[in-house]
This record gives structure tokens, sequence and C-alpha cells, in this order.
């Protein structure tokens, strides 16, 4: 257990349950990791997140049962600045040590900026965030602005890639912030033979399969990876693409290079939300990972498949590098179908399934919720130290 300082009361803001996806599970599993801590932690979440015809996917909403562990009040508007007002001034007066916001996307700026404006006016409140991204994948005009809004708000940053780091500079240089990887994703269930995860997914046991999983948007270069799929050696051998999450972009395309390129036999199109209790069975089940994406900062899909000690083959954009050692736990290459169908031959043509996961056991170590909480607390530090609130 790390050495507290002073800070007990935490509030978290942001996704929750009954809100599904990766930004509420991380929430969540940040939870735990501080009441594990011995933290007092409460977590409020939105009423409504996005509006719905600006939501990509078919529903925002979990079908899985509240988490009993967790004090979750469901309570902001996003698109409601009465409500920003109002949430503002509640967490103002239950005077928490420190508010931690994740921020991910310019949209929420307005809401999550005002927010922490109020909150923090009660001169006790440390407000934190822990930075997905400050200049999103998927650009738009005004995306400066907002997130400049959002950062004049806050005292100071976690960033879980050296690339965010960089960014949040653009910024602001005054701010104290530091850099914490990715904790893994643990809680999607246990380590289990390929045999019964494919038995549970009714896949053949002679197949040997790799994974692209999580929300399929353009910029995740689905595309690449398919057109890597027809390669004449891949096709020569027993391989299955699972494709494993639900549309957030147009699905027509991704199904034309599959008819185009005759793939119906060696793609699994497996296109709804992955709930929590299935995941394991997806990671299980197969021989890789493959992130073949195009922009990014980091990945939860990352640290899922180091949980279940997989590896990876993945590109060498934004912080997915760092984080994925070349050749030790798996191959980074570019955003190039070539390089991507080369890397998969060589991962079977050189049997390197046994090592990589001998080094991702080591590797995964790494990468903690202690660790995490740790450097929040040293952040706290570090704010205490240079208030220019």
């Amino acid at each position: 257990m790390s050495e507290k300082t002073h800070v007990k009361n935490v509030i978290i803001l942001g996704s929750a349950h009954p809100l599904r996806g990766g930004l509420a599970a991380y929430n969540q599993r940040l939870a735990q990791a501080l009441l594990e801590q011995d933290y007092n932690v409460k977590i409020i979440t939105f009423s409504l997140q996005y509006p719905n015809f600006l939501f990509p996917g078919k529903t925002q909403y979990s079908t899985e049962p509240k988490p009993e562990n967790f004090d979750i009040e469901i309570s902001v508007n996003s698109v409601n600045p009465l409500n920003w007002i109002k949430i503002g001034r509640r967490i103002k007066r239950l005077n928490p040590d420190i508010l931690i916001i994740k921020y991910w996307i310019p949209f929420m700026a307005p809401c999550l900026g005002t927010i922490a404006r109020i909150a923090r006016k009660n001169r006790k409140t440390k407000v934190i965030s822990i930075l997905d991204n400050i200049i999103p994948h998927e650009k738009r005009i005004g995306d400066k602005m907002l997130s400049g809004y959002f950062v004049r708000s806050v005292d100071g940053f976690i960033a879980m890639s050296k690339e965010v780091m960089g960014d949040l500079d653009i910024f602001d240089r005054k701010r104290p912030r530091l850099f914490c990887p990715h904790p893994l994703y643990d809680h999607f269930g246990e380590l289990q033979s390929k045999t019964i995860a494919k038995e549970r997914l009714g896949l053949d046991q002679e197949s040997r399969y790799l994974l692209f999983f999580g929300f399929i948007r353009d910029y995740k270069g689905l595309d690449l990876l398919l057109k890597a799929m027809a390669d004449e050696r891949i096709r020569k051998r027993n391989l299955k693409l699972i494709v494993a999450g639900e549309f957030y972009s147009d699905p027509k395309p991704y199904f034309q290079l599959i008819t185009e390129n005759q793939l119906a036999d060696q793609v699994i199109m497996a296109n709804e939300f992955i709930p929590d209790n299935q995941v394991a069975d997806y990671f299980n089940c197969c021989d890789i990972v493959v992130q073949p994406y195009k922009d990014a900062t980091q990945s939860g899909v990352t640290q899922i498949a180091y949980h279940f000690e997989k590896p990876m083959i993945t590109t060498n954009v934004g912080g997915l590098a760092e984080i994925v050692p070349d050749d030790k736990v798996g191959f980074v290459v570019n955003p190039d179908t070539a390089e991507i169908s080369e890397a998969i031959e060589r991962f079977y043509q050189e049997n390197k399934e046994e090592s990589f996961t001998k080094q991702i056991k080591v590797e995964k170590l790494k990468y903690s919720w202690e660790r995490m909480v740790e450097v929040i607390e040293h952040l706290i530090r570090k704010t205490d130290q240079n208030d220019i609130s």
C-alpha cells in the first residue's frame, strides 16, 4: 500500500454504470483501486452523456446489473448549462479532497470544465484530469478552443501516453502533469484455455484466430487488416480474423472489402457491443490481437490483451509503440497493409507465440492500478506546491 497524503475523499466525475464502454469501465476500475487504498470514493455520472443524434452506436446503456460496491450518482446532463451549475455547486458543498475527471473529447469540455470551475471555488478541492486525448482523433472546428477551456479548469494532469503529454503543451505549460501508462483492464475475467473459449463461442477448434476488438471507427484501420488477410500466405494458413465490436462508422466499406477480397470464410464479424462477461472468451480464444490503427494515443484494448497474456501486432502511431516493445511482446509496424500481413506471417512462421507470451508476463507487471493511485497522490503534492488557482 502506498504512503497516504492528507487526501481522503474523492469524487470521480464521468462515465459509469448504467453507461457502458471503456470510459465507464475505466472509472469504475479506478474507483475500485482507490477503495482498496482506503479512500472514500463517489462517482457522479451522466443522466445524459450524448444526445441520441450525436451517438454513433446502438445504445449508450449497459444491460448488466449495477455494481454493488460503488456509490454512483446519476445526475449530469452534458448539454444543459443550468445542470452544470447545479452539479458544480453540489460538488463544491460535498467538499472532496480530489475531483478526478477523465477527458476524452472536446464536446464534453463546456460541461466538465464548468463543473470543475465551480467545484474548486471551495478552495479545497483539487481537480485532476486523466487525459485519454487532448487533441481528438476525429478533428472538428473549435476543438482547440474547447479543450483550452477545459484545461484552464484543472489543477493537474495525468497523461497516459507521452504523445498526449506533448500535446498538452499546446494548451498549458504551467500546471503540473505526470505520465502514467494506462493500467491493465483486469476485471473482464480470468485466463482460460483456447479450447474452452472456442467452445463457448461456437468456434471451430482446428482454426487459429486473430482478434480485432473494440468499437469500429475509421481511424482504427480495420480496412488495412482486412486487406492484409487477403495475402496469399495468410490464405494458405487456417487463420480466421474475429472482428468483435460495434460499428461507430459506416459498415458498408468494410463488408465491401470482405466481398471484393473473397474473405467471407476468413472473417467472423461479431458486430455487436461485447458485454463484459463475454470479453474473456474473445481474448482467450485468439493467438494474437491486431491493432492496425492509423491514429492513436493509447488503447484500453492493449491493456486487456496484456491481462489475457496475448501477443499483439500494433502500429507505430501515437503512444501504442510505447507499451508494445517490438519483437518482445509483439510486432510494431507502420499502418500499411503489406507490413501488417508480413507481421502476421512472421508470427506464425517463426512460432513467436510462446516467447512473446513469456515476455508479456514480465511486461504486464508495469501496469498496475496501485501505480496509478501513487501517481495521483504524487500529482496532488505537486499541485499543492504549484497552486495557480
